[in-house]
């Protein structure tokens, strides 16, 4: 009898411990952006200065998706005689260079997509657009980058080509 009386209600705790309803965690995919994280080295300012002006780039990480940029061109002491609004975005897997440019395309932005990447250079293209149809980034070093747009001005094949610096 002391068997059956220390058996039996052993029993039925395992049964009521092994009939419980188990939590099953489910994880919330952490959503990747692998042709943003391409572009990692744009973080940071860059920027050159000669004779001619001081040219100035500066890249944040807005968000996973998406990295803020402008650029602008002073001569003299604070005569802005360029400046541009970068957004480049990761959505549905492309990634896109998207530039506003005050006084140019009725102030609506311009998009480029990206076409080829490396872990050193990356281009982005609009055949549509007038000038440039082609952007080129390559980092040289840690420390410096070519910037590079191309296409057809006034009907004629041009490239204009702007070294920095990492400050």
């Amino acid at each position: 009898m002391r068997l059956k009386s220390i058996l039996f209600p052993t029993l039925i705790t395992l049964v009521i411990f092994s009939s419980c309803k188990r939590e099953v965690k489910t994880e919330i995919p952490v959503k990747a952006y692998p042709s943003l994280a391409k572009a990692k080295w744009f973080i940071g300012e860059w920027g050159n200065k000669s004779t001619e002006g001081e040219l100035t780039e500066r890249w944040k990480k807005e968000n996973d998706s998406v990295y803020l940029g402008e650029s602008y061109y002073v001569v003299g002491q604070n005569d802005t005689v360029f400046a541009e609004h970068v957004r480049l975005e990761e959505a549905n897997g492309k990634l896109s260079y998207i530039v506003t440019v005050p006084g140019q395309n009725k102030e609506l932005p311009v998009s480029f997509e990206m076409t080829s990447a490396t872990g050193t250079q990356i281009t982005f293209e609009n055949p549509k657009h007038d000038y440039p149809n082609k952007i080129i980034y390559n980092l040289v070093e840690k420390d410096s980058l070519i910037a590079e747009i191309s296409g057809l001005k006034n009907g004629k094949p041009n490239t204009e080509r702007f070294v920095m610096k990492k400050r």
